[in-house]
Order: structure tokens, then sequence, then C-alpha cells
């Protein structure tokens, strides 16, 4: 029996406990804050209490041939690889029809021979450069054809292919990611949304991952200037870019951050979030600093814990 302190205080714990959502999700770094040095990358993952790492494909040309060799490194580390980019010596043209054959193999060896291993859930891929102005429908449409027939065979070794909406590439505004979702099968391909190249292509990211919810495997989150919050004039210049980096730190105060973590766990999102940040520019502080600055964030702000390792 318990008195009526011990029952207060026990009924005041259990409003506590369902007050703090349990992480359904799990949270990687991208390897990009370590460049080439993937190694590294996942002795670093792992001390700050990362779940994963998220490469691109340029980042382990020297596993090509034998992954096992990173997976071990992996499991040392007691960390997994959340996806890997593609990128590196390889097609990436999704709306030249005459190169579109020889980007799908490039991509379907490459989840087949390497993502696969791994136990990944889904690819995330990149989808090449912007054509000036912008893509047109039919562009769009042999984009789509690609993905579907790519889809459908990163399906066949337990993948879910998740292009990743990106500025300055043909997959940047919303009527252009909307019209690939339209022509698209929805049981072969997916999305990898960034906050912060949906936010500066003019789309909301948490209307748009609230509509799309279905269509997203897994998520990219960084932060934009603050004035970039509700954009919905033109994408900035990739000049604009190389003056001032567009790619902040979380709490910078472009994204809603708190509103795009309530709808994942509305939802019990279970896929993976990817702290994708690359290294930091000539005074933006070291490595360390700017990647403990969004674990205090994500501590302090979103009430998110990472493995207690630091």
């Amino acid at each position: 029996m318990l008195n009526r302190r011990e029952f207060l205080a026990a009924g005041l714990g259990a409003i506590a406990a369902k007050a703090v959502k349990r992480r359904t999700f799990r949270i990687a770094h991208s390897g990009s804050m370590w460049q080439d040095d993937v190694e590294e990358g996942i002795r670093a993952c792992a001390r700050y209490g990362f779940d994963g790492i998220e490469p691109f494909r340029n980042h382990i040309l020297k596993y090509l041939d034998k992954p096992q060799a990173l997976k071990e490194q992996l499991d040392a580390a007691g960390i997994a690889l959340a996806s890997c980019s593609n990128g590196g010596p390889m097609s990436v043209n999704f709306i030249d029809p005459t190169k579109v054959p020889q980007t799908i193999e490039d991509h379907a060896r490459f989840a087949r021979d390497f993502i696969a291993h791994f136990g990944c859930t889904h690819f995330k891929l990149n989808l090449g450069r912007r054509p000036d102005p912008a893509p047109t429908d039919e562009q769009l449409k042999t984009m789509a054809r690609a993905l579907n027939e790519l889809g459908k065979r990163t399906a066949e070794v337990g993948l879910r292919l998740a292009p990743h909406p990106h500025i300055w590439s043909p997959f940047e505004r919303q009527h252009e990611v909307e019209r690939i979702l339209e022509l698209t099968d929805p049981q072969f391909v997916y999305l990898t949304t960034d906050t912060a190249h949906l936010t500066l292509g003019g789309i909301d990211p948490v209307k748009f991952v609230r509509k799309h919810y279905r269509r997203v495997a897994a998520l990219h989150w960084k932060d934009t200037p603050a004035k970039y919050r509700g954009h919905r004039g033109p994408t900035a210049s990739q000049e604009e870019h190389r003056r001032v980096n567009l790619y902040k730190n979380l709490g910078t105060g472009g994204v809603d951050f708190p509103a795009v973590l309530k709808m994942l766990q509305e939802r019990n999102f279970d896929g993976w979030v990817t702290l994708d940040f690359g290294q930091p520019r000539p005074g933006e502080g070291t490595t360390d600093k700017n990647v403990r600055a969004n674990i205090k964030y994500l501590r302090e702000v979103l009430h998110i814990k990472l493995k207690e390792k630091t």
C-alpha cells in the first residue's frame, strides 16, 4: 500500500514520463564533417554519442570493394551506417535520356554491392546539376522514369530509394518535388528531406513533411539564416553561398525545429535523422565546437539525448 505522499509522487512521475516522449528515431552525423577521413568520422561519431554516420561515396572509395572492412570498424565503434550518398566517379544525370541508363546502372550497382551490405534501409541520393533556368516537364518525366526503375532495383536488395530535394539541382522548388512525387510509384520512390534545402528552396519543411509523410524515408537537419524563415522567393545563388554560408547550426532561426520534432514524435517516426554539416569555414570555429553546439541544441532546446559518451 502507498501512503498519500508516495501516491502523489508516483502520479507526478508518470505525468513527467508522459511529457518527455521517447525518441523513436536514430540520429547520425554527416561524414562530410571529416571529409575523406571516414575512419576518424566513425570514431568521432561514437565519441559524441551519435547512432550512426552518413558519408558520401567519395568518402569511402577505398572501401567500395571491401565493405566488410568498413563494417567491422562501425561495429567496433558501436554505430551504424545510416546510408551512403552517391557521388565520386559515377553518372548522376537523371534528366538526359542518353545518360540515364548508365546512371541507373551505376546507382543500382552501388546500392547492391555496397550499401545493402550494412543493413541500411534507405539509399539517399542527390540528382545532379540544375539545368538553366529550370528543368522542363519533359526532363521531370525523364527523372521520374529513372527513379521508378532504380527504385524497383534498390527495393530488390531491401533499400528504399530516397532522393534528396537540393537547391541548385533539378529537384529544388516545390512544384518540381510535387511533380516527381506525382509521377513516381510510392512503393519504390521516397524522399530524404532536408530542413535547410527545403527552406532555401521556398518550401515550408513542416507543412511539406506533414503532407508527404508517407513518402519520407529519412531527414537531414540543418538550419539557415533567420531571414529565410517562411521564404518563398527565388533560391539564393551559389555565389551568395560562397560569400556567406547558408547552412547554419541548429537554432539559427530559419527552421522551426521544435515544430519539426513535434510532428515526428506525433507519428513515431522510426527512421534516420542526420545532422548534415560539413567542415566549418574559416572564422566559423572548430569541428568540435560546431558539433557540440548542435548537440547542446538537441539536449537543451529539443530535449533529445544522445548516447552518454562525451
